[in-house]
């Protein structure tokens, strides 16, 4: 039998998955998908493919992939997809179809303790309070009985803990083969437990920094594999021009400094050397960012030009950094420690040249304040010839998959992006009943989106829902502006649990929303994808804008151009499609299974005020369309109950204006 017959086979009624795992139900539209994948899989060619929620995506592209028998990458979007794929749905598969397959999970290096780090960290003491002590105490004892030195194990730190920098390495201060540990290092063993492995699961962003390597003319993270699956691939655009660009940030600077410091203490005689150059380069970062004060958080480098005391405070800076390179090299052969320091120190020279001084047309320079630092990036503007060039070079099959995907029912934009000129495509819409399992509801009277008045409004029009439903609602926001303000207006009634963004880790946020029974919770970017809450716990879901990319965007507003000046239309070629499938993630949090019932509140008067309204609404899943307040509020009422009534009213209500 052929690949595509054992898949069909394996998928269908009395197949391995149907005996073998509980609850599992063959999926015409999941069989159609995986027999696509499996041809792709042999052709070694391309396939861009949307699957609905509840298509059973992840079970059509494991089958293909497992009896294949080829070396096989799986990317996600996410490290908790990631981890939900490899320690739940690829042992249930594997095991269904009895597949002797080596697998291995490979995350980036910042998710692994790294030893060498935690024994400088224990011997520094340099603690904030004793609770950090403790924490770290606490880290040496879970790293001593952990197998494989994932974070992700140490349940007990959280994810923004200022002690996972200590007792993890980066690219820029791990020392290699000269490290003491090595023989016992976390990321070495996962590595090599990848590099033997038939089939590794990875993360977009681990895959992009190999990719990147390899460009550079540097060792590759990932073995060679014949096939690559990139779930949630929407994402791939924005992040391969993350990694195939150029950022120098404050934390990497004044890393560099301590940790010199840090490498004089086995040292003798370094210190009187090392120290005041050190404390000139921090001195120098903290200059910078003094300077950068009165500018925008975000901004073109261009901006510079007109403030010349951030030319001044950045030239003294590259000169600090040019110091500490020139005194690191002598003492790069009397430790590790040093010689790591100086090719760090080494790459950061390059890097602010290439973000300072270059002045290329495809890319673009630009800065962002943060908190406590600011970072310098280079950007390029297009990243499909690269991405074309890896994926002609691997020989491999390439299958990119997501929920979201298509703009009006096709994928030009995105092939475009990824440099794709004739591939396979396959648009596989959800096996749910939308039209009877929830409405879009389109509020009259609200103001346009850009007014003060508008998050208030979207507030009093969401309230009577907010009640209907008895809470059980999200709130999604374009800005965390909107979001904070929304979070005033309804704490101050206190009528229901509120769960807001950045109060807490988001999933502590989403396992207290689901405890509460009646939670709303407000949530921006990344809430709007990745979160999954089924079942009666969410049956209402507000969005207060239409999610065009924000304008001040340096890196936007230099693409946008860049398109203009090819004769394209920028809205219709970048900023609409970006937002319709940003759009169709927030909706797309609602209905997770065939029992889920509930509502979509879209408050952007644009929608119906537009030409380009119905590119939105119609790339939205099937979903009955009104505008009746009244509709809403009963559809919502019986939903609560349990017992809502099939949807008797027009799909097309919306529009009536």
């Amino acid at each position: 039998m052929s690949l595509i017959d054992d898949t069909r086979a394996a998928l269908g009624d009395g197949g391995a998955l149907a005996t073998a795992i509980e609850g599992f139900v063959p999926r015409p539209a999941q069989q159609r998908l995986a027999e696509a994948i499996a041809e792709v899989i042999d052709a070694r060619g391309e396939l861009i493919a949307e699957a609905g929620t509840g298509t059973g995506k992840t079970y059509a592209y494991l089958v293909p992939a497992l009896l294949s028998g080829k070396r096989t990458i799986i990317s996600t979007g996410t490290k908790a997809l990631q981890d939900q794929l490899y320690h739940r749905d690829l042992p249930r598969v594997r095991q269904a179809l009895g597949a002797r397959l080596k697998t291995a999970l490979l995350k980036g290096r910042a998710n692994y303790l790294c030893w060498y780090r935690l024994e400088r960290a224990r011997s520094d003491g340099l603690f904030t309070s004793r609770e950090e002590a403790s924490r770290l105490a606490a880290i040496h004892a879970w790293a001593g009985g952990s197998e494989d030195g994932d974070l992700a194990g140490a349940d007990f730190l959280a994810d923004d803990s200022p002690l996972r920098p200590q007792v993890t390495s980066t690219a820029d201060n791990c020392l290699g083969t000269d490290c003491p540990f090595h023989t016992e290092c976390f990321v070495v063993r996962a590595r090599q437990k990848a590099q033997e492995a038939d089939l590794v699961v990875v993360n977009h962003h681990l895959l992009f920094a190999d990719q990147a390597l390899k460009r550079e003319g540097f060792g590759e993270i990932l073995p060679g594999a014949q096939t690559f699956v990139l779930d949630e691939a929407h994402q791939l655009p924005e992040l391969a021009a993350q990694f195939f660009g150029a950022m120098v940030s404050s934390r990497q600077l004044v890393d560099l400094a301590r940790d010199a410091l840090s490498e004089c203490e086995g040292v003798s005689g370094a210190r009187a050397e090392v120290q005041e150059p050190a404390q000139a380069l921090e001195l120098a970062v903290k200059a910078v960012r003094a300077a950068l004060e009165p500018l925008p958080a975000r901004a073109s480098l261009a901006v510079f030009e007109s403030h010349p005391a951030v030319a001044e405070a950045l030239d003294a800076l590259r000169a600090a950094l040019a110091t500490v390179a020139a005194l690191l090299e002598p003492l790069a052969e009397r430790s590790v420690g040093f010689k790591s320091c100086r090719d760090r120190a080494e790459e950061l020279v390059e890097g602010c040249e290439r973000i300072l001084d270059a002045k290329g047309g495809g890319e673009v320079r630009w800065y962002e304040i943060t908190a406590r630092g600011f970072q310098l990036h280079q950007t390029p503007l297009d990243v499909s010839g690269a991405l074309r060039e890896f994926r002609a070079a691997s020989q491999a099959a390439w299958i990119h998959t997501s929920a979201t995907l298509a703009v009006d029912g096709g994928f030009a934009h995105l092939s475009e992006q990824l440099g794709m000129e004739s591939p396979r495509t396959l648009l596989e819409p959800s096996p749910f009943d939308f039209h009877n399992q929830a409405l879009v509801y389109v509020p009259h009277g609200l103001p346009e989106p850009n007014t003060p008045a508008h998050v208030e409004a979207v507030v009093e029009a969401a309230l009577p829902l907010l009640d209907a439903s008895d809470g059980r609602a999200f709130l999604l926001f374009t800005s965390h502006r909107a979001l904070r303000q929304a979070a005033e207006l309804l704490a101050a009634r206190r009528e229901f649990p509120l769960f807001v963004q950045g109060e807490a880790p988001r999933h502590l946020l989403l396992e207290r929303f689901r405890e509460s029974g009646n939670g709303v919770l407000l949530g921006a970017a990344s809430f709007w994808e990745g979160v999954d809450v089924a079942g009666d716990a969410l049956q209402l879901v507000v969005i207060d804008k239409l999610p065009f990319a924000a304008p001040d965007d340096p890196v936007l507003e230099a693409r946008l151009e860049a398109i203009r000046r090819r004769g394209g239309n920028p809205f219709r070629d970048w900023q609409l499609p970006g937002a319709v499938i940003a759009l169709k993630q927030g909706a797309g949090r609602l209905i997770r299974t065939h029992a889920d019932q509930g509502v979509v509140m879209l408050c952007d008067p644009r929608l119906v005020g537009k030409s380009y309204g119905r590119i939105f609404l119609d790339s939205l899943p099937p979903f009955a369309r009104t505008r009746d307040a009244e509709r809403v509020l009963r559809f919502l009422r019986e939903a609560r109950q349990g017992r809502a009534l099939p949807w008797s009213g027009n799909p097309e209500d919306t529009d009536s204006r």
